[in-house]
């Protein structure tokens, strides 16, 4: 696994020297000094956040995925999910064409159902499995949109643009660049047909998303502001769509703006957050159904604030704004989110010199979400920083062991 350091800094190398830049250039571009920046080619630094990740990528004109080697290479039964992404691939390219679809397509109120168990799956942290099941349901909405007319034609639109967003999201998480991309403009292309007025913002909500890759900070808090903006009227007068989807988007807004090194506003935006899930709590009236699958609530507004801590480097303010987080509020998330979190805590009680709790809350995170845990690049940061210092400190006890048994002489 120490390897993958090495490789990781080879990688970094190669592309700097592709396009003759010397490492005095890449230390300036990303504040670090050109000893750092030796070392990390050399692997003898970790990558350790997505942001620095990203930022590195930038400068180097690669995306982040070409650095750390994602999607990560495994057996062969774990690299089935390829399959269906590439089936969802070639539905998303033919996306103006006549659909191939055989039979009567089932009404929008069916594929809606078939949207909530995508939803538990998303909240299982099941990506495969919701990749798996996309293909047919994306030819199906595609095949209703071209039969039908008026609302019901909407809602076949407001359909595939969600089924963008669940391949989108499971994308992101086993590291398939090309179908991110794609699942964020068909996205944005169905959400324009669907009648909602709060689609085009979730599909906003993905593009910010993806800017991070690119370190895009500023434009993804512009974004993020014009998303907002489209859908302000109805947040102000209390559509509970409209509330989820704007704490949402402030949650992105704090996360690329703790990423482009402005913590004030980054903190201000988990206030704006933090406003709209109570909002949300007091709603009076019957469950709404989030049919956007934002998955906003009061717990991931807390756990956004100890991500965005981290993202800034501070690991102290991301334990105790752990430490003031309700469990209950936590284990209310679903598994996907919860393995967020757990990740993040185990990088912020590495950062702190505790490599026993960090272990600890990496196993928990794994246990939870161990389909994004495993794929994803912090995770595999974090593990492998803990190997290496537990492999220097067994070293230097043996060291000294060896010094008082006097093994030399």
């Amino acid at each position: 696994m120490l390897e993958e350091t090495e490789e990781i800094g080879r990688r970094v190398r190669r592309a700097r020297l592709r396009l003759g830049m010397p490492q005095a250039d890449l230390a300036a571009a990303l504040g670090k000094s050109q000893g750092w920046v030796s070392k990390m080619e050399r692997g003898q630094i970790e990558i350790d956040r997505v942001g620095l990740l990203s930022t590195i990528a930038a400068e180097l004109h690669v995306h982040p995925n070409d650095l750390i080697g994602r999607p990560y290479t495994s057996s062969p039964a774990d690299n089935q999910w390829q399959v269906a992404a590439a089936s969802i691939l070639r539905e998303l390219r033919r996306y103006d064409l006549t659909p191939v679809f055989e039979g009567t397509p089932r009404l929008s109120s069916g594929l809606w159902r078939d949207m909530t168990r995508l939803h538990r799956l998303r909240d299982a942290a099941a990506y495969v499995a919701i990749l798996r099941v996309l293909p047919d349901l994306l030819r199906e909405a595609r095949a209703l949109a071209e039969v039908s007319s008026g609302h019901e034609r909407e809602e076949a639109y407001a359909t595939y643009a969600v089924a963008c967003k669940f391949a989108h999201t499971a994308a992101h998480a086993l590291g398939h660049a090309e179908l991110i991309t794609m699942a964020a403009e068909r996205a944005a292309w169905s959400a324009r047909l669907s009648g909602d007025p709060v689609m085009p913002a979730l599909a906003d909500w993905m593009r910010i998303w993806d800017m991070w890759a690119t370190a895009d900070w500023n434009d993804s808090l512009s974004l993020s502001d014009k998303a907002l903006g489209s859908i302000q009227d109805d947040y102000d007068h209390g559509d509970p769509l409209a509330i989820r989807m704007w704490g949402s988007l402030q949650l992105r807004a704090a996360v690329s703006a703790a990423r482009a090194g402005r913590p004030s506003e980054s903190e201000d935006r988990i206030v704006r957050a933090r406003a709209a899930a109570e909002r949300m709590t007091n709603h009076q009236g019957p469950p709404v159904y989030d049919r956007h699958s934002v998955t906003f609530s009061p717990g991931n507004v807390q756990i956004h604030a100890i991500s965005v801590a981290l993202e800034c480097g501070d690991q102290t303010r991301a334990l105790a704004v752990n430490r003031r987080t309700s469990p209950e509020l936590v284990a209310a998330l679903p598994n996907s989110r919860q393995g967020h979190h757990r990740m993040d805590l185990a990088r912020a009680w590495l950062w702190h010199g505790n490599r026993d709790k960090a272990l600890a809350e990496l196993e928990t995170a794994e246990r939870i979400a161990p389909q994004l845990v495993r794929n994803h690049p912090m995770a595999r940061s974090t593990l492998r920083s803990i190997v290496h210092a537990e492999r220097s400190a067994t070293r230097e006890k043996l060291r000294r062991m060896s010094d008082r048994f006097h093994l030399d002489g």
